[in-house]
Protein backbone atom coordinates (compact mmCIF):
# COMPACT_ATOMS: atom_id res chain seq x y z
CA UNK A 1 0.00 0.00 0.00
CA UNK A 2 1.41 3.27 -1.15
CA UNK A 3 1.35 6.38 1.00
CA UNK A 4 1.48 8.76 -1.96
CA UNK A 5 -1.75 10.71 -2.30
CA UNK A 6 -2.10 10.08 -6.08
CA UNK A 7 -1.20 6.39 -5.97
CA UNK A 8 -4.81 5.27 -6.22
CA UNK A 9 -5.32 7.37 -9.38
CA UNK A 10 -2.24 6.20 -11.28
CA UNK A 11 -4.22 4.43 -14.00
CA UNK A 12 -6.53 7.40 -14.60
CA UNK A 13 -3.59 9.82 -14.61
CA UNK A 14 -1.72 7.89 -17.31
CA UNK A 15 -4.77 7.64 -19.57
CA UNK A 16 -5.26 11.40 -19.65
CA UNK A 17 -2.31 11.84 -22.00
CA UNK A 18 -2.64 10.57 -25.52
CA UNK A 19 0.37 9.71 -27.56
CA UNK A 20 1.49 12.45 -29.91
CA UNK A 21 1.02 11.77 -33.59
CA UNK A 22 4.16 10.89 -35.46
CA UNK A 23 5.18 13.85 -37.71
CA UNK A 24 5.78 11.46 -40.60
CA UNK A 25 2.07 10.61 -40.53
CA UNK A 26 1.24 14.26 -41.26
CA UNK A 27 3.55 14.21 -44.28
CA UNK A 28 1.86 11.05 -45.56
CA UNK A 29 -1.54 12.74 -45.28
CA UNK A 30 -0.45 15.76 -47.37
CA UNK A 31 -2.18 15.61 -50.76
CA UNK A 32 -0.07 14.81 -53.79
CA UNK A 33 0.55 17.86 -55.94
CA UNK A 34 2.32 16.31 -58.92
CA UNK A 35 -0.41 17.21 -61.42
CA UNK A 36 -0.50 20.81 -60.19
CA UNK A 37 3.28 21.09 -60.59
CA UNK A 38 3.15 19.69 -64.13
CA UNK A 39 0.27 21.92 -65.25
CA UNK A 40 1.89 25.00 -63.76
CA UNK A 41 5.32 24.18 -65.20
CA UNK A 42 3.93 23.54 -68.68
CA UNK A 43 1.89 26.73 -68.52
CA UNK A 44 4.92 28.73 -67.44
CA UNK A 45 7.16 27.23 -70.10
CA UNK A 46 4.64 27.54 -72.95
CA UNK A 47 2.66 30.69 -72.14
CA UNK A 48 5.53 32.91 -71.01
CA UNK A 49 7.37 33.08 -74.37
CA UNK A 50 4.06 33.54 -76.20
CA UNK A 51 3.13 36.40 -73.87
CA UNK A 52 6.55 38.02 -74.22
CA UNK A 53 6.37 37.66 -78.00
CA UNK A 54 2.94 39.32 -78.10
CA UNK A 55 4.12 42.13 -75.82
CA UNK A 56 7.27 42.78 -77.82
CA UNK A 57 5.49 42.63 -81.19
CA UNK A 58 2.70 44.92 -80.03
CA UNK A 59 5.19 47.30 -78.46
CA UNK A 60 7.28 47.41 -81.61
CA UNK A 61 4.21 48.18 -83.73
CA UNK A 62 3.25 51.03 -81.40
CA UNK A 63 6.80 52.36 -81.33
CA UNK A 64 7.19 52.27 -85.11
CA UNK A 65 3.85 53.95 -85.71
CA UNK A 66 4.49 56.80 -83.31
CA UNK A 67 8.15 57.31 -84.25
CA UNK A 68 7.67 56.97 -88.01
CA UNK A 69 4.69 59.28 -88.33
CA UNK A 70 5.33 61.53 -85.33
CA UNK A 71 1.64 61.30 -84.60
CA UNK A 72 -0.52 60.03 -81.81
CA UNK A 73 -2.48 57.63 -84.01
CA UNK A 74 -3.29 54.29 -82.48
CA UNK A 75 -2.64 50.86 -83.93
CA UNK A 76 -5.55 48.59 -82.94
CA UNK A 77 -3.57 45.43 -83.70
CA UNK A 78 -0.62 46.66 -81.62
CA UNK A 79 -2.91 47.46 -78.71
CA UNK A 80 -4.59 44.05 -79.00
CA UNK A 81 -1.18 42.33 -79.03
CA UNK A 82 -0.08 44.25 -75.94
CA UNK A 83 -3.32 43.39 -74.14
CA UNK A 84 -3.09 39.73 -75.14
CA UNK A 85 0.50 39.48 -73.91
CA UNK A 86 -0.39 41.15 -70.62
CA UNK A 87 -3.34 38.81 -70.09
CA UNK A 88 -1.17 35.75 -70.80
CA UNK A 89 1.41 36.98 -68.27
CA UNK A 90 -1.41 37.37 -65.78
CA UNK A 91 -2.43 33.76 -66.46
CA UNK A 92 1.17 32.59 -65.88
CA UNK A 93 1.30 34.49 -62.59
CA UNK A 94 -2.09 33.04 -61.61
CA UNK A 95 -0.77 29.53 -62.28
CA UNK A 96 1.28 30.13 -59.15
CA UNK A 97 -1.93 29.40 -57.23
CA UNK A 98 -1.59 25.80 -58.44
CA UNK A 99 2.16 25.60 -58.01
CA UNK A 100 4.97 28.12 -57.84
CA UNK A 101 6.94 26.13 -60.41
CA UNK A 102 5.29 27.72 -63.48
CA UNK A 103 5.92 31.41 -62.81
CA UNK A 104 9.39 30.72 -61.41
CA UNK A 105 10.48 28.61 -64.40
CA UNK A 106 8.96 30.98 -66.95
CA UNK A 107 10.46 34.02 -65.25
CA UNK A 108 13.92 32.51 -64.89
CA UNK A 109 14.23 30.93 -68.34
CA UNK A 110 12.62 33.63 -70.46
CA UNK A 111 13.29 36.74 -68.40
CA UNK A 112 16.00 36.72 -65.76
CA UNK A 113 18.62 34.57 -67.51
CA UNK A 114 18.47 36.32 -70.92
CA UNK A 115 18.26 39.71 -69.22
CA UNK A 116 21.30 39.11 -67.03
CA UNK A 117 23.20 37.60 -69.97
CA UNK A 118 22.47 40.63 -72.16
CA UNK A 119 23.51 43.03 -69.41
CA UNK A 120 26.70 41.17 -68.56
CA UNK A 121 27.82 40.43 -72.12
CA UNK A 122 25.74 42.24 -74.78
CA UNK A 123 27.06 39.95 -77.51
CA UNK A 124 25.21 37.08 -75.81
CA UNK A 125 22.00 39.08 -76.11
CA UNK A 126 22.53 39.45 -79.86
CA UNK A 127 23.28 35.73 -80.14
CA UNK A 128 20.11 34.87 -78.23
CA UNK A 129 17.98 37.04 -80.51
CA UNK A 130 19.71 35.62 -83.61
CA UNK A 131 18.39 32.18 -82.60
CA UNK A 132 14.93 33.47 -83.47
CA UNK A 133 13.71 33.74 -87.07
CA UNK A 134 14.02 37.27 -88.41
CA UNK A 135 10.67 38.96 -87.92
CA UNK A 136 9.03 41.87 -86.18
CA UNK A 137 8.74 39.69 -83.09
CA UNK A 138 12.52 39.16 -83.01
CA UNK A 139 13.14 42.90 -83.30
CA UNK A 140 10.59 43.57 -80.57
CA UNK A 141 12.22 40.96 -78.32
CA UNK A 142 15.62 42.58 -78.94
CA UNK A 143 14.21 45.95 -77.91
CA UNK A 144 12.59 44.45 -74.82
CA UNK A 145 15.79 42.58 -73.97
CA UNK A 146 18.14 45.54 -74.18
CA UNK A 147 15.90 48.03 -72.37
CA UNK A 148 15.59 45.59 -69.45
CA UNK A 149 11.96 44.66 -70.04
CA UNK A 150 12.61 40.91 -70.09
CA UNK A 151 14.64 41.18 -66.91
CA UNK A 152 11.86 43.11 -65.18
CA UNK A 153 9.11 40.72 -66.29
CA UNK A 154 11.27 37.76 -65.29
CA UNK A 155 11.82 39.09 -61.78
CA UNK A 156 8.12 39.86 -61.41
CA UNK A 157 7.17 36.31 -62.40
CA UNK A 158 9.76 34.80 -60.07
CA UNK A 159 8.53 37.06 -57.27
CA UNK A 160 4.94 36.03 -57.95
CA UNK A 161 5.88 32.36 -57.75
CA UNK A 162 7.86 32.82 -54.55
CA UNK A 163 5.04 34.79 -52.94
CA UNK A 164 2.57 32.04 -53.80
CA UNK A 165 4.91 29.40 -52.38
CA UNK A 166 5.37 31.34 -49.13
CA UNK A 167 1.62 31.86 -48.70
CA UNK A 168 0.97 28.14 -49.31
CA UNK A 169 3.68 27.15 -46.82
CA UNK A 170 2.26 29.52 -44.21
CA UNK A 171 -1.24 28.09 -44.66
CA UNK A 172 -0.05 24.50 -44.42
CA UNK A 173 2.34 25.10 -41.54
Amino acid sequence: MSTHRYADYEVDYENDYEEQDDPTDALDERPRRGAAHVVSALGGLVLTPVALGLLSWGGLRQQQLIQATLSTNRDPLGIALLAGGAILLLVVAALGALSAVGPILGGLIYGVLPGVAAMAVPEWGFRLVNLMPKSDIAYGVMDLLFIGGLLGVGFLLVGSGLANALVRRRREG
